[in-house]
């Protein structure tokens, strides 16, 4: 696989996880609202569950489409993995933010900012690696 065809599947992947990481938000939140509302008012268990059912669509879609490999127990391992990774940044670039005197919104900025693109490049480099690997290197047999 040539250097422009992999700047394209770098590029595709990243836009389907950008994609995949707003429909996941639209989950969490739907999810969330529905779950608060029918039990009269306890957000931690709506985003709880919200929590458990977007990490698990997450991982199916982000697998499936923006990577496009199968699922395993590893990858998912892994994914868990990242997952906590982003967790950890997110608490450290808000906390840092607040310590600054910013607004939460400057706290919301960076993380998206740095969370997303570190995710992303974590999976791409460990997560789903050795499939991509073997992906490509079918794929270099095959006739063009």
């Amino acid at each position: 696989m040539g250097p422009r065809n992999m700047s394209g599947t770098l590029r595709g992947q990243a836009l389907r996880f950008a994609t995949v990481g707003v429909l996941i938000t639209l989950l969490h939140i739907a999810v969330a609202f529905a779950v608060i509302a029918a039990l009269g008012g306890y957000p931690a268990v709506g985003n709880g569950v919200a929590f458990v059912g977007a990490t698990l669509t997450s991982y199916v879609l982000n697998t499936r489409w923006s990577f496009a490999v199968p699922l395993s127990g590893e990858s998912f391992r892994r994914f868990l993995t990242v997952g906590v990774v982003g967790l950890s940044l997110s608490v450290a670039i808000s906390w840092g933010a607040q310590a600054m005197g910013l607004s939460y919104w400057a706290g919301i900025a960076g993380v998206v900012c740095v969370v997303t693109p570190v995710t992303f490049l974590l999976h791409r480099l460990w997560t789903y690696r050795l499939t991509l690997e073997l992906d490509h290197s079918w794929r270099e047999v095959l006739p063009r």
